[in-house]
């Protein structure tokens, strides 16, 4: 706690200065009666992409309602859609944001002004099976898959995997509208397969024990593209702010590393504050999702070799998957 308070000191210095005019402005004194303290939101989708946000913000939401300190507060601001959060993004309103990989890469495209500070959620997707025996995507062979997806990441992912182990003509994909549909669907059915994300996946296997998780989708495709990794979610921050608080940004991020350990570390503490956000209905789904949901912090030069292999395959499936072209070595924020 003493480190991320301390962390948090280096925040509100440098942070409050820019929120006042720039790097150059200097914040009123917290004795002074002018002086109030800055927050800004970090905004974030629900499901894994928010879930390495919850153990940092509780723990800082604590930390400010017990002792009160003045500074730069940090918040989790949660969204259902990502619709929800790209005018405040492009407008730069808002600063720093976790949404899928690929809509960040369409935003750069369109010139939102962003950039890729950090990789947070690896691949979360799976096939589960039910009365039939999977153990590889060499048992996909003659069967039909469940998934969601149709036109966006999910197929693009599957279809290169198949291919990639030479079963694109031998699997027959039911694409469905909505993840929920395909729960729904398994629940019915005696013997069905499906591509399912976290946190569906616990959320299926947990109401129905003869639902078992058969394959890790991001496990198939270190095998078939090691240079890169199947990537989910990022932290895409404005431009401006990169530039008008690096040290910040570092502080913030060195934070975020913390909650992304300790999540992993202690699922069912972290759990507790994921459902506590509503990031996941429940904490012992939260839980039991961690460990699944692949979190992590990439940044730098790995995040790019990361996230440029990825969307190198989502480009060659659907251009418009990207934003129309591969974004270039701007997009990624290597201080």
């Amino acid at each position: 706690m003493k480190k991320i308070t301390a962390i948090l000191a280096l925040c509100c210095a440098l942070l409050a200065g820019c929120a006042t005019g720039g790097g150059n402005t200097v914040q009123p004194s917290p004795t002074d009666p002018s002086y109030a303290p800055v927050e800004e939101k970090v905004a974030a989708l629900k499901g894994p992409t928010g879930m390495g946000l919850a153990w940092m913000m509780s723990q800082e939401n604590a930390e400010y309602s017990q002792q009160k300190h003045p500074g730069y507060l940090y918040s989790l601001s949660l969204h259902g859609t990502a619709d929800e959060i790209t005018p405040d993004l492009v407008s730069g309103k808002l600063k720093l944001a976790c949404l899928p990989v690929n809509l960040a890469a369409v935003l750069y495209s369109k010139g939102a002004g962003i950039k890729l500070a950090a990789v947070n959620t690896l691949g979360v997707l799976h096939v589960v099976s039910k009365g039939v025996p999977v153990s590889s995507l060499a048992d996909l062979a003659g069967q039909t898959v469940l998934s969601t997806g149709k036109g966006t990441t999910p197929e693009y992912v599957l279809s290169y995997l198949l291919a990639k182990n030479g079963l694109d003509t031998k699997v027959k994909v039911e694409y469905l509208s909505e993840a929920s549909e395909v729960a729904t669907r398994i629940a019915a059915a005696d013997t069905a397969i499906a591509v399912l994300p976290e946190p569906y996946v616990t959320t299926v296997t947990s109401k129905d024990p003869a639902v078992k998780v058969a394959i890790d989708l991001s496990v198939e495709w270190d095998k078939v593209s090691p240079d890169s990794k199947l990537v989910t979610g990022a932290l895409v921050v404005q431009d401006s702010f990169t530039k008008d608080a690096p040290e910040a940004l570092a502080g913030f991020l060195s934070e975020y590393q913390v909650s992304i350990d300790y999540t992993n570390a202690h699922p069912d503490e972290a759990g507790a504050a994921i459902a506590e956000f509503g990031i996941v209905p429940t904490a012992q789904v939260a839980a039991a999702a961690i460990p699944r949901s692949h979190l992590t912090l990439l940044t730098g030069a790995d995040a790019k070799q990361a996230v440029s292999g990825y969307l190198q395959v989502l480009y060659e499936a659907n251009p418009a998957a990207v934003g129309g072209s591969l974004p270039g070595d701007d997009f990624y924020y290597l201080p």
